[in-house]
């Protein structure tokens, strides 16, 4: 019988330290009911969440988001923006001269779990809450939450009377619970940087003067009591009697729920080609940029037509590009952007934003740590889209140009900063900015250098199948990408995004007999990769040699190169010289090229051709 018990304990150790390792995720489901005092700008509201413990441990503690409450002087963010280096002029030393009546807050009035009243104590922007009884693994929880707050003169994302004269942007303006996953609370406090949140449902209802017209995430459930464009015939709305109106939104598997309101918002919509999905677009009518976001309307529709089928399929019914906020914002079905701007810029803030309802919206990575694969892979969609979209003469065919000169720009500051480090923590924007849009953006396009535009293709559209809704990391990324390419790609991510090694390839010397060349290349950075040279002949024929890398444990294939395409021996990782041997004597080739497309984020592009006039039989360089 002893042995029995221990045999079953043991057995029960086994599946329970099993079942910690696996991955699961949390979920919840917000009702609330909100009333808008435009006069005060403050509101009042009353929240149910019913929390969802998906995890292996019961939970003793939880933790709320309150973000209006840095917008009051003293504030993490207040101090961290006017101690950072280089301070984002939207913000500066704006919240430490805000005056009492303009400062933002949230604070909890009266909190219950499960009917019982549950103590809580306000640390700047995160709730503390101890709960009465833990909830089980397994489990679930009723929390039942009054609430009060100030909207924030705008300043960064949220507030109101922003620059434009958008009266309310509302965002990350309720009592948000934080996420817990596999490695923890993420109760981080809010300087203005990123999300994380936790996927649920969510019922709105909204009340206000009824002069304002609100958008935001989700469906609007009484179109026909509001009017405003919502209304199949408006010419039969039927508004209550009284002052206010009561907008009730419902918006379901999304992880945030923004909102803005203004009385003079026009609300125009379009259906997206091969999609089940509608544009909703609120501007303020009568400006001199009005036309421009008529003109917006068809090329937003041609973007959602182009992701969908290059990045993945939207999920959602619709979505509602918003007039408000200080630049442009992702929410979850909905963005925030400032209005009063040409076509070009108008649609490259529309595109990007929509596109991180890919990266951020259904995706949905831990943003604090995978930044820069939200912003960045954002990015890489973005400039793809706008690519299609106006096919730029400036690309050169290259849409990822630009982030490629931004990343070799803060290597040659030397302020890089690793993709690794927390969003939180850089020590300066620029190096945030950088890493998060223009390293992030280079990381997909070099990953399809190394792997090949066929498998890459294939493993980027699968990895959103695989992980839409399931807060994916970035070995999550690589193990498709492996999948898809019959390749080891765990050393790419412990170089390109653990440390700030860099790239940098020569070719060092030519060495010919007469019937042979050699090419000897020279790795002159501390980060290896694997290298496609091409040789281009006097009879104007191309070859492309690629040499892969031993620790990849495969090489690309051709991918429709038009050339001959030959792959070479390993270049193993610790050689810093590598002799290229060509079965053609050097009067008869005209030019040799590290990775003529570009893709290989080398540092230093000025040694990596040689050309041959048609006598020079010999070359050797001292590098």
């Amino acid at each position: 019988m002893k042995q029995f018990l221990l045999l079953a304990l043991a057995i029960a150790t086994a599946i329970t330290s099993q079942a910690q390792t696996l991955r699961w995720q949390q979920r919840v489901d917000y009702k609330m009911n909100v009333d808008m005092d435009h006069t005060t700008h403050r509101y009042t509201g009353k929240q149910v969440l019913t929390y969802f413990n998906n995890s292996p441990e019961a939970i003793t503690k939880v933790y709320y988001h309150l973000y209006f409450n840095a917008f009051q002087p003293g504030s993490a963010m207040d101090v961290r923006s006017r101690n950072i280096a280089d301070a984002d002029p939207r913000v500066a030393d704006r919240i430490y001269n805000l005056a009492e009546n303009e400062q933002g807050f949230i604070h909890a009035k009266t909190l219950k779990a499960d009917g019982k009243t549950v103590q809580f104590e306000e640390n700047e922007t995160i709730l503390e809450v101890t709960l009465n009884k833990p909830i089980a693994a397994g489990g679930k929880a009723v929390f039942e939450m009054e609430f009060e707050g100030q909207v924030p003169l705008q300043i960064r994302r949220s507030g109101r009377n922003s620059s434009e004269g958008i009266d309310y942007s509302m965002t990350q303006w309720y009592p948000k619970m934080c996420e817990y996953d596999e490695r923890g609370w993420h109760a981080n406090p809010y300087i203005a940087r990123e999300f994380y949140g936790i996927w649920g449902d969510f019922e709105v209802n909204i009340t206000m003067d009824k002069k304002y017209i609100l958008a935001g995430t989700g469906i609007l459930q009484n179109p026909n009591e509001i009017g405003y464009g919502y209304a199949e015939d408006e010419n039969r709305v039927k508004r209550p009697n009284g002052d206010k109106l009561t907008w009730k939104f419902k918006a379901q598997n999304v992880h945030d729920f923004a909102w803005a309101a203004d009385p003079d918002y026009v609300h125009d919509k379009i259906k997206v080609e091969n999609s089940n999905t509608t544009i909703h677009f609120f501007y303020q009518g009568g400006q001199e940029y009005s036309a421009t976001w008529k003109d917006l309307q068809p090329l937003a529709a041609k973007a959602f037509d182009y992701m969908n089928k290059n990045f993945g399929v939207y999920p959602y019914s619709q979505y509602s590009v918003i007039q408000g906020g200080d630049g442009g914002m992702e929410y979850p079905m909905a963005t925030l952007i400032t209005g009063n701007r040409k076509l070009p810029s108008l649609t490259g803030v529309t595109v990007h934003e929509a596109a991180h309802s890919w990266y951020q919206g259904v995706l949905g990575f831990d943003e604090s740590h995978y930044y820069w694969m939200d912003e960045g892979f954002t990015s890489f969609a973005t400039s793809e889209t706008m690519d299609y979209l106006f096919k730029s003469p400036t690309s050169g065919g290259d849409p990822h140009k630009n982030a490629y000169r931004g990343y070799y720009a803060i290597v040659d500051e030397e302020k890089e900063e690793a993709l690794d480090t927390h969003a939180d923590h850089f020590e300066t924007n620029d190096a945030y900015g950088t890493a998060a849009y223009n390293k992030g953006e280079v990381y997909l396009a070099q990953l399809e250098y190394v792997v090949g535009t066929f498998a890459f293709r294939g493993a980027l559209l699968d990895f959103f199948n695989t992980w839409k809704f399931k807060h994916p990391n970035a070995n999550d990324l690589l193990r498709i990408m492996e999948r898809h390419s019959g390749m080891e790609l765990d050393w790419y991510n412990e170089y390109f995004v653990n440390t700030t090694k860099t790239i940098d390839y020569s070719l060092s010397g030519m060495l010919s007999d007469g019937g042979n060349t050699n090419v000897l290349i020279k790795r002159k950075g501390q980060m290896p990769m694997p290298l496609d040279v091409e040789v281009t002949y006097k009879d104007g024929n191309k070859e492309m040699f690629t040499i892969p890398l031993d620790i990849m444990r495969g090489a690309k294939a051709a991918n429709g190169y038009k050339g001959k395409w030959t792959v070479l021996p390993d270049w193993t990782w610790v050689e810093e010289v590598y002799v290229l041997e060509l079965p053609a004597a050097a009067k008869n080739i005209t030019n040799v090229a590290i990775d003529p497309s570009g893709k290989l984020a080398d540092i230093d592009r000025s040694n990596n051709s040689i050309d041959l006039g048609e006598d020079i039989q010999f070359f050797f360089s001292n590098e």
